[in-house]
């Protein structure tokens, strides 16, 4: 049931709104008769709608606006006044608030108005997760060092027109980089092509690459442009370089240096205007070493290297992962949104994600939803080989400062998770002076206030 939250200094009008609107609507409903009381209860409880008189005093209802967007409160205002003074209500708005009402327009419209706000920030945070997820805006969650690190690495490198080697653990998300180079690149208008080098057989990656002609071979009925034409203009992705077979290496070089593909079966080359971007979870170093990769090609791919860091390293990103493929998935199935309890996630960022890092959370959130029939996740629906609580074995190569602030995040989400991210709940169980205070270490170490 929704929580609607009355504000107004004159607390028989609240109160009757209160009860009209649980009468009419069905609304759960709390009253406030000041500011102050209204941010408390803000940071507190999770309100669905706050309907806001401006006229209060000490904290008016400006004030409210500009606590509740300061501090990152998501919650839809309807503005109300019985002054008929509209260009204040419009100031409102201009401020943040959904929409306002006049005090003397009847309870049925009234609540028809929460209906519509509560409904339209519902799907506004649904567009927003379809978007996310659909790549229109950047799927590379998470605040931690190594992330803020990452995102420093695809800016220097998105720009320039050279080809760049993505290399990390299976399920890090290297295809994500990859998107997220072209996005920022001056090729972001072409196409994005990406091809995945281990799941096509020996005898059609040549063909897939590189095209045919008609009659090429048995079954050639057809031109066929290859992955590099296809991706001229814009970005040609191969993932898991390192599985070319040795001949497709040795083309892969020629058209890498020369800029131009000569399809099978064909006597003239065409010209080709394509940014490569490799990505593999193998030592390639090892690989030429070994003689299984060609040491020219490793040179020609490895002009910029892009390292996305493993899951074990960044486990304070693990909550803001988990409810965000916790989101995506309740959407996704057409089910109510649900929530993790402190001793489910306390499990996720307890386990070592080794084996397939962001992949493997995604698809285990997705299992978890699955098994819940109630609104809350709990650790009875936590897979037994997360249970386990594996210690998180972090890479040698960190330093100091990352270790520092990665031990931070972890204690401040933590903290957030436990306190359902109430910011002044939280500031007082971790000690600190005030909400302020907690803002402004979340700022500092790059997590984001829900």
């Amino acid at each position: 049931m929704p929580l609607v939250l009355v504000v107004d200094d004159v607390r028989n009008l609240a109160e009757q709104y209160a009860y009209d609107l649980k009468r009419i609507g069905g609304y759960a409903t709390r009253v406030a008769t000041s500011g102050k009381e209204a941010l408390d209860i803000l940071s507190m409880e999770d309100v669905d709608c706050l309907i806001l008189d401006l006229e209060m005093p000490g904290i008016d209802g400006f004030e409210v606006l500009r606590k509740i967007k300061k501090d990152g409160f998501h919650v839809p205002v309807i503005v109300y006044t019985g002054t008929g003074n509209y260009e204040r209500c419009v100031q409102a708005i201009k401020l943040g608030a959904h929409s306002f009402i006049d005090k003397a327009e009847s309870m049925e419209r009234v609540s028809h108005e929460v209906g519509n706000a509560i409904e339209r920030w519902r799907l506004q945070a649904e567009v927003q997760t379809l978007r996310r997820d659909a790549g229109v805006e950047s799927a590379l969650i998470g605040g931690s060092e190594a992330m803020r690190a990452l995102d420093e690495q695809i800016a220097r490198v998105a720009p320039v027109p050279s080809g760049v080697l993505i290399v990390g653990d299976s399920g890090t998300g290297k295809e994500l980089v990859a998107h997220e180079l072209h996005r920022r690149s001056p090729r972001a208008s072409g196409p994005f092509i990406a091809i995945n080098s281990a799941s096509l057989p020996d005898t059609l990656i040549e063909s897939e690459l590189f095209g045919h002609e008609r009659g090429a071979f048995t079954g050639a009925n057809r031109t066929h442009h290859g992955a590099f034409e296809r991706a001229s203009g814009g970005t040609l992705f191969l993932d898991e370089i390192g599985e070319l077979p040795a001949a497709v290496q040795a083309k892969l070089l020629r058209v890498l240096e020369q800029g131009e593909v000569t399809r099978l079966g064909a006597e003239r080359s065409v010209k080709v205007d394509a940014r490569v971007i490799a990505a593999t979870h193998r030592d390639l170093e090892a690989d030429v070493a070994s003689g299984r990769f060609r040491e020219d090609l490793f040179y020609r791919l490895n002009v910029h290297i892009v390292r996305v860091p493993p899951l074990r390293d960044r486990v304070s990103d693990i909550p803001e992962l988990a409810n965000h493929f916790l989101s995506a998935t309740c959407t996704r199935f057409c089910v109510r949104r649900k929530r993790f309890d402190r001793a489910a996630l306390d499990a996720l960022m307890g386990y070592d994600w080794r084996r397939n890092n962001v992949r493997e959370l995604r698809n285990i959130v997705e299992r978890m939803v699955i098994a819940t029939d109630g609104p809350t996740i709990g650790l009875d629906v936590v897979p037994a080989e997360i249970k386990g609580n594996v210690p998180v074995k972090r890479a040698k190569a960190q330093t100091f400062r990352d270790r520092k602030s990665e031990a931070e995040r972890q204690i401040v989400a933590a903290a957030l998770e436990h306190n359902e991210w109430n910011i002044t709940r939280t500031a007082a169980d971790l000690g600190l002076a005030d909400h302020a205070s907690l803002l402004k270490i979340m700022r500092r170490l790059g997590i984001k206030a829900r």
